[in-house]
C-alpha cells in the first residue's frame, strides 16, 4: 500500500506529464432523480471532502447559495450545484466539496462524491461546440475499467459558475486598471490559451484596455500548433518567430495539453526558447506556484485581476 507522502509527490509529479486527476461527482438528474450524470473537477481546486453540515441561511441571499457554514473558524459560503445544473438530487445534498481557485474559497454541495481518476489530458475534449450553457468547459472519456463500460464526465467550468452567480463581484473598472497602453515591435502580438469561453473573453478586454494585439488560441494544443506555424511563417520572411509573437499567455487547465505541457514545450524548444511565457491560472496555492517555477514559466498570474496581469505583462515587455 502507497504511503500519503507517495501518493501527494505522485499527484505533485503528474504535472510534468500531462496529466491530471479528476474528482469525478453525481448532482442528481431529472425530477424524479433519474439519469444522474456524471461530473468532474480538477483535484488541485478541492481543499477538502466533508459530509454536509449546518448550513446558516443569509438573508437575501442570492438564487443557489444554501448559506454560510463555519469550517474551522472560517465562514465559507455554500452554492447549490445541482440547482444551478437544473437537476434534482434523489437523496439530497450530502456532500460538500470545498474549493479553493483564484485565491478564494467557496463550497459547492453535490448528491454524492464516486472516485478519483487519473487521466490525461489529451482524453478530455473541448465541450464548447456541444454544451451551450457555459457551464462544462470540455468533456473527459473515462476508460472501461472493473466491468464498468467507458463512461463521459463533464468537467464544469466553476469559475464561469461563480461569475454569473454574482457577476457584480467581479466588476472591475479595466481600463483604469491596466493603466498607460504598451506598444509591441510593428507585427508582433501576444499569443494567449484559454479554454474557458468567459476567461477567453475577459483576457480580450484586458489585452484591448492594454493596447495589445493578440492571438487567442483555446487549448494548449492550439496553442503550441500555432506558436510553431507562426514560426514557419516567420522564418519563411527571413524573420524569427520573436518578431511575430512577443509573449505566450496560458491558462493551465486546458483540453489535450495543458498549460505546464505547453510551456515545457516551449522553453525546452532551442527555436522558442527565450520566449516569455506567462501562466494564467486560476489554480492558486503554493504548491501549483511550485510547478509554475518548475517548468521555468517567467511568471504566474491569478485570474482574473486584470491589474495584476498589466503589470506583469509591463514588467516582461520592459514597457
Amino acid at each position: 500500500m502507497k504511503s500519503v507522502q507517495q501518493e501527494v509527490d505522485e499527484r505533485s509529479n503528474l504535472t510534468g506529464t500531462n496529466k491530471f486527476e479528476l474528482l469525478l461527482f453525481r448532482l442528481g438528474g431529472d425530477a424524479s432523480g433519474e439519469h444522474s450524470e456524471l461530473f468532474g473537477i480538477n483535484v488541485f481546486k478541492i481543499r477538502e471532502i466533508v459530509a454536509m453540515p449546518t448550513i446558516t441561511k443569509v438573508a437575501g441571499a442570492p438564487d443557489h447559495v444554501l448559506g454560510v457554514v463555519n469550517l474551522r473558524g472560517q465562514i465559507i459560503q455554500v452554492l447549490d450545484l445541482p440547482g444551478i445544473a437544473g437537476v434534482t438530487p434523489k437523496t439530497g445534498l450530502n456532500i460538500m466539496l470545498v474549493t479553493e481557485f483564484a485565491r478564494t474559497t467557496q463550497a459547492f454541495a453535490v448528491e454524492s462524491v464516486e472516485e478519483i481518476v487519473r487521466l490525461d489530458w489529451t482524453q478530455v475534449m473541448s465541450a464548447e461546440k456541444s454544451a451551450g450553457s457555459g457551464m462544462v468547459t470540455s468533456i473527459a472519456r473515462l476508460e472501461a475499467a472493473d466491468g464498468q463500460p467507458a463512461r463521459l464526465a463533464q468537467v464544469l467550468d466553476v469559475e464561469t459558475i461563480l461569475r454569473n452567480l454574482n457577476p457584480d463581484a467581479h466588476t472591475e473598472n479595466i481600463e483604469q486598471a491596466v493603466g498607460n497602453k504598451m506598444k509591441l515591435k510593428p507585427g508582433a502580438v501576444i499569443l494567449a490559451a484559454d479554454d474557458s469561453v468567459v476567461a477567453r473573453a475577459l483576457i480580450e478586454q484586458g489585452l484591448d484596455a492594454m493596447g495589445l494585439p493578440f492571438v487567442m488560441t483555446k487549448s494548449g494544443k492550439e496553442c503550441w500548433d500555432q506558436l510553431n506555424h507562426i514560426a514557419e511563417a516567420a522564418e519563411a520572411e527571413g524573420k524569427t518567430v520573436h518578431d511575430k509573437v512577443a509573449l505566450v499567455l496560458t491558462d493551465l487547465e486546458m483540453p489535450e495539453m495543458d498549460g505546464f505541457t505547453l510551456t515545457r514545450n516551449i522553453k525546452s524548444n532551442a527555436r522558442f526558447g527565450n520566449m516569455p511565457v506567462v501562466i494564467h491560472s486560476s489554480l492558486s496555492g503554493t504548491t501549483n506556484e511550485e510547478h509554475v517555477k518548475n517548468v521555468r514559466a517567467d511568471a504566474y498570474v491569478a485570474k482574473f485581476s486584470a491589474e495584476d496581469l498589466s503589470r506583469t505583462l509591463r514588467t516582461l515587455l520592459r514597457q
